[in-house]
């Protein structure tokens, strides 16, 4: 078994050279299920990377007075998050950690999807967030911010047109949001990386439309370690298939996504930016959060070429799958049924 020093220095190696660490496998929590650990499944299943958010609008419901120090108060740290972060450390397993959610003093007493707030304060919690997990160094800011239920305000476009005035709004808002917490938790701790972008494939304003319009108002990109992406699909990942319809950039995409990240959102110092894929899943039952879905032995192809393609693609930093059981009739996605029954994906995602 690891020392806890050695395991302190695998994280932070891991954490601070995206250039070696290729399709890492990930998961996102939670840590505990029906109050036992899943951590000894994580482990099981050969993941590599855990994930988990915290959300400002429940941590800081009152302001704080000292912002940028996490025993401030009006701070209240998730317990479960805190108890993941301190688990998968034990199994040797680095951690990602989303920032989301304006709390209503903030954001003019608005719902948290509404990012009307200074951004000093949302840096704040940032600060305060890596002071209070120092061992996290993997940072990604908002959950797709391009789908208009998660971030405001947001105006839809349709596929292949221009931005107008007011669609733009958004991702000229979300830049200015990460590139504040870029600089933030870059001086709480020099080897944190902050992952950006964080889109999805079927938004409200497409994956191609918000990178080429992440811009500050000088008109440079915002600063970013890794593009974080969800490269959910209808089809088999195949990086020989024709570009996904709508410029959705699926799973099939990830070499074009590759490119057009570095066209638009590198910068002279990080010119080529890796692929953080935070989220991936594979319904195999019809559900509400996705419309379609796949027999149990096509999840596992999938999982198979999926993750084939995420460590031979030298632009992949990550590979996280969402949901490991089913809960239904909320989600189908999962490598465990309900009933505690492992599915056919359970094994390929443990083999691959």
């Amino acid at each position: 078994m690891l020392t806890p020093v050695a395991l302190c220095v695998l994280g932070c190696w891991l954490a601070s050279q995206p250039a070696s660490a290729r399709g890492l496998k990930g998961i996102w929590g939670p840590g505990v299920r029906n109050g036992v650990s899943l951590f000894p499944t994580y482990r099981e299943l050969g993941v590599q990377l855990y994930e988990d958010k915290l959300e400002w609008n429940l941590i800081a419901r009152r302001r704080p007075r000292h912002s940028r120090n996490p025993n401030d108060p009006a701070y209240k740290w998730p317990p479960e998050v805190t108890r993941a972060v301190a688990e998968a450390k034990s199994y040797g397993m680095p951690v990602a950690l989303m920032l989301i959610g304006a709390p209503r003093w903030a954001n003019g007493n608005k719902p948290p999807k509404w990012a009307t707030f200074r951004r000093p304060d949302f840096a704040d919690f940032a600060v305060a967030a890596s002071r209070r997990y120092p061992s996290v160094h993997l940072w990604m800011i908002w959950g797709e911010p391009s789908r208009s239920k998660n971030f405001r305000p947001l105006t839809p476009a349709f596929a292949y047109v221009k931005l107008r005035h007011n669609q733009l709004i958004a991702p000229h808002l979300y830049s200015k949001i990460l590139d504040s917490a870029y600089g933030a938790l870059k001086s709480a701790d020099p080897a944190n990386l902050i992952i950006g972008g964080m889109t999805d494939p079927a938004a409200s304003i497409t994956p191609q439309q918000w990178i080429e319009n992440m811009r500050l108002p000088d008109g440079r990109p915002p600063r970013l370690d890794m593009y974080g992406h969800n490269p959910f699909s209808i089809r088999a990942p195949d990086l020989s298939n024709p570009p996904s319809i709508n410029q959705q950039f699926d799973f099939s995409d990830l070499r074009r996504l590759s490119e057009f990240v570095a066209k638009n959102l590198g910068r002279p110092a990080n010119p080529e930016p890796k692929l953080f894929l935070s989220e991936w899943t594979i319904p195999t039952a019809q559900d509400q959060e996705f419309n379609y879905h796949v027999e149990q032995r096509v999840q596992a192809l999938w999982i198979t070429d999926g993750l084939r393609i995420a460590r031979e693609l030298p632009s992949v930093y990550a590979l996280g799958w969402i949901h490991l059981y089913d809960e239904l009739p909320q989600q189908a996605g999962g490598l465990i049924k309900a009933d505690g029954t492992k599915k056919l994906g359970y094994f390929a995602w443990k083999k691959g």
